[in-house]
This record gives structure tokens, sequence and C-alpha cells, in this order.
């Protein structure tokens, strides 16, 4: 059993690689653009730090480098590859300061500028890999009008749950629109650090997120776990099924993904991700491309 068989990617993976008209907007950390592993079209979306990597070192690029793998390395790499054709947007939130591979933190200032430039480069859905700092209600209140604004615009935002272990919601995983995602492992047990609650069980997905190996800066293929993990296994599911069926709506492919569990959402811990069930939800909708 491999990740990607766990959540029922390979049969859609067998259909696609993607399309470069589905964009999905990664922010990060700062990515090895010149990995030679890393496929398709990454564009940098101008902010306060730079797309690319100056520290391959730090665990700003690490991270960085390793989502964008899972998302879009070439298939038949050490990553799980999912949807190299389509087009991602990078928009670093992570500082180059921090060594080693930990998960990096943003403050919710940082998230809302980068949600709302992300929007407005033209990404359909967007990954949120990441854990906040805390910070004023002034601040909470602008991050939630931003995932307000991505409701309004049709864009997806999958976001991990968190790691601390704890039971709650946070004010992204609480938030209507977003899908929060967390981590199990290849028997699709969460993993005991991964965050749970009510608002996580009721709209959220569970994913691989334990030892996934993916891109290392460095060259050498890097293993990491945790929701950060996890959450662009679901965010490339979404961007296969959506390649597929490009006319279909952001609330469309939501619900395709996370209806089928519907009756089972009075608990703090969501579904399995079942990425071939929601590709046929899809198709008994609509016509392909």
């Amino acid at each position: 059993m491999t990740p990607l068989d766990l959540v029922q990617l390979p049969e859609l993976m067998a259909l696609t690689a993607g399309r470069s008209d589905i964009t999905v907007g990664l922010v990060d950390g700062p990515i090895a653009m010149n990995h030679p592993d890393l496929a398709g079209d990454i564009r940098e979306v101008p902010g306060r730090l730079g797309g690319r990597c100056t520290q391959s070192s730090s665990a700003a690029c690490q991270h960085g480098t390793f989502v964008a793998g899972i998302l879009c390395a070439k298939r038949g790499s050490a990553a799980p590859a999912i949807c190299p054709d389509c087009t991602l947007l990078a928009y670093p939130i992570f500082a180059e300061t921090a060594s080693g591979t930990q998960t990096p933190t943003a403050t919710p200032e940082d998230l809302t500028a980068a949600i709302l430039a992300c929007i407005e480069a033209g990404a359909r859905i967007l990954n949120l890999s990441l854990a906040l700092t805390q910070s004023s209600s002034k601040a909470e209140r602008a991050l939630e009008q931003a995932l307000d604004h991505a409701a309004r615009r049709g864009v997806l935002i999958v976001a991990a749950a968190g790691n601390q272990g704890t039971i709650g919601s946070t004010i992204i995983t609480a938030h209507p629109w977003v899908i929060p995602v967390v981590a199990c492992d290849l028997r699709g047990k969460p993993v005991n650090e991964s965050n749970l609650g009510n608002s996580i069980g009721r709209r959220g997905l569970r994913a691989p997120g334990d030892q996934i190996t993916s891109l290392g800066a460095e060259r050498e293929p890097l293993m990491l776990g945790g929701t950060s993990a996890a959450a662009p296994f679901v965010t490339g599911a979404i961007a296969l099924a959506w390649s597929e069926f490009p006319a279909a709506t952001a609330a469309q492919l939501r619900l395709a993904f996370t209806h089928a569990h519907a009756a089972e959402r009075s608990t703090v811990t969501p579904p399995l991700l079942d990425a071939w069930a929601a590709y046929q939800h899809v198709l008994t909708t609509h016509s392909r491309r």
C-alpha cells in the first residue's frame, strides 16, 4: 500500500496529469526551482519574499520544495507527483531563517496578503500547509474576510489541520469554505499529532501524512509527515478532477470531494480522501472537457 493507493489516486492519475489552466496557489516556503525533478510551469506571485530558494538548507526552502514535489514533480520521480501539468503559483510566506525541517509559521497578516495576491494572480485552488502565529483580533478579522473573498471568487482552499494534537479549530479550519486536512498513516488512522475538531470532522478529509517521501531542496529525497504533507494530496486530487471537468464550479468540486460522507460528519475525525469516488461523482453531473 502506497500513500497514493490509500486515497485512490492512481486511477485518476492515469487519466490525466492536469491542465495548465488549473492553477494551484502554493502559499508556503520558496522553492528550489532548479530541481531537476520539478515539472511544469511554476510562476512566482510577487510578494514580500522571492519565490526561489536562496538557502537550500533552510526549513522554508525544504518545506516549500517538499510540498511542491507532491503536487508537481515529474511523474516517476521520488515524489508523489500528482498534478505536474497544472500551473503552480508560488507565493512564499516563510522566510529562510531557521534550518532543519520543522514546519515554519506565518502571521495572519502575511497569510491574508498571500491569499488575496494568489486570487488576483488567477489561482483556482490554494494549498495552505502552514501554522499561524497568534495575532490581534483585527488581523484575524482581515484573514476571515480574505477567506470570504476566496469563497465569493470560487477559489477552493485546502488547509493543513495542524500538528498540535489538539481538539478544536483555528480561524482557518473553522471557516465554512475551507477544506481542512488531517494526516493519517497507511492504515488510514489519524496520526497522534494531527489536530481534530467538529469543523474539521464535518468539512475536512484525511490524507496520507506519515513518512511521506517527496523532493528535497538539496536534490536528495526528503521524508516528512504531518498535516503539511497531507494537504497537497487533497489539493492535487482536486486539481486532477478539475482538469477533467474544467467547466465545473468550485462549489461542485468541493461537494464531490466532501459530500459522500455527510452522514459520518458527527465526529471530530473526517473521512478518508477517495479521489476516484470524487471523480466518479463529477462524472455523473458533468461532461468531460
